[in-house]
This record gives C-alpha cells, structure tokens and sequence, in this order.
C-alpha cells in the first residue's frame, strides 16, 4: 500500500483502464450526463473518505469548484450513511476503522482465459480497506431508488467486475458496496464471497478484457 495521491501517477493496469478498452471495442449511446455523474461522485467520496481534500468555505474539493446545492446534497446522502450506521453494525465499523483511499499494486497478476495464462501488472485503490480482517469494498452514489435497481446497476455499470478484480489484486476473499441514492438518499448494500455468482460474474468479465488488454499492449508489457 502507498500514498493515494500517486495513484494515477503509476503505469499497472487499473480497473478504469478496462472500463476505456470496453468503451472503445463495445461504443454504446450513454444516457445522462456521464461528466457531471462522475463529477459530482468525486465530491461526495471526498467527503465522505478524504475530507482533508474539502474546503467547505469555498465550496471546493482540491481545486475543483462545486455549488452550494450540490454540497448540500451530497451532506445530505453522507448524513443518510451515517444515519444506516446506527442500524448496521458492520458499517459503522467500517465509517469507524477502515482505512481509506489506499492503493494495491501486483506487478505480475498471473490471469486465466479460456486456458490461456498471461501475466499483467495491476493495481487498484480501496474506498475502504480493513486491514486486520484482510478485505475492504467500494462507495458508490447511484440513480436507483430501490434494491431491484440497486442489483441492476450492479451489472450494468460493471461493479462486479470491478469487485472481483479488486478481490483478486488483493487476494481477499470477501468485499462488499454500499451506495447511496441520489434520488431519495436511500442506502443499498452488497456483500460479495469469493466464487459467488456475483464473484464468478466479475472475474469472468475482467478476465476476457484483460486478454484484450494484454493482446493489444504485447510490445509495452514485460
């Protein structure tokens, strides 16, 4: 584990990385806008895992500039976690002890597809890590307003795989999501166990983009 703030300074392959090689072998029509999304989970992982990055009186998370509405909303999903806290034991330690935006690498991953074994460095960076039980999990903000949304999304924005890359980085055998709502500040939770369904569906997507990954960068990996 090192600083997070080298993080998208190193060169291993990272989950987002497979997210852009998807994107760019399989374009699709992206409904809503996918910036401001994105934006607007940065602030509130910010607040939530890496307040020393939020001035509060200038509305910014590092230089980043937000509005006071959307401070206020993101609080308010903050204030909705805690508030699930004092109803779920696990994640009030997880608020309490985990460590948070800590980074993984592997420099030689060995992967499986279809038989084939291959090797790539890899790496990936922890919303929230507990060292002494060896696993952590993800903070997601989503448009679901209810847990069948919560599970579709699971799929279709591809935290599976994400989850079971991060497993595999890290060798852990459980991991878990909790995300919030940003319709009604509703929290969603997932717990995953190593060669679950969910577990089996995010390695296997991983694995064949990874292939991918590694085919088209023969010349750049050692």
């Amino acid at each position: 584990m090192s600083n997070p703030d080298a993080y998208y300074l190193r060169s291993e392959v990272s989950n987002s990385d497979l997210t852009a090689l998807k994107e760019m072998l399989h374009p699709r029509l992206q409904f809503g806008n996918r910036e401001e999304a994105f934006r607007f989970g940065n602030l509130l992982d910010a607040i939530i895992t890496e307040p020393t990055r939020v001035n509060y009186y200038q509305l910014t998370v590092d230089d980043t500039p937000y509005t006071a509405d959307e401070f206020l909303h993101a609080r308010e999903m903050y204030k909705s976690l805690r508030m699930e806290a004092h109803r779920d034991p696990f994640l009030d330690h997880v608020l309490r002890h985990a460590v948070t935006q800590c980074f993984m690498v592997n420099p030689s991953q060995a992967i499986d597809y279809a038989g084939f074994t291959f090797h790539l460095p890899t790496r990936c960076k922890w919303d929230w890590w507990l060292e002494c039980a060896r696993f952590g999990g993800d903070l997601k903000s989503t448009s679901a307003c209810v847990a069948a949304e919560f599970e579709e999304a699971i799929d279709t924005f591809d935290w599976d795989r994400s989850r079971a890359w991060y497993m595999d980085i890290a060798r852990s055998d459980r991991d878990f999501i909790y995300a919030i709502s940003k319709k009604n500040c509703r929290v969603f939770k997932r717990f995953i166990n190593r060669d679950d369904a969910l577990y089996r569906s995010g390695r296997e997507k991983y694995e064949e983009l990874a292939f991918r990954y590694w085919c088209l960068n023969l010349n750049n990996i050692n």
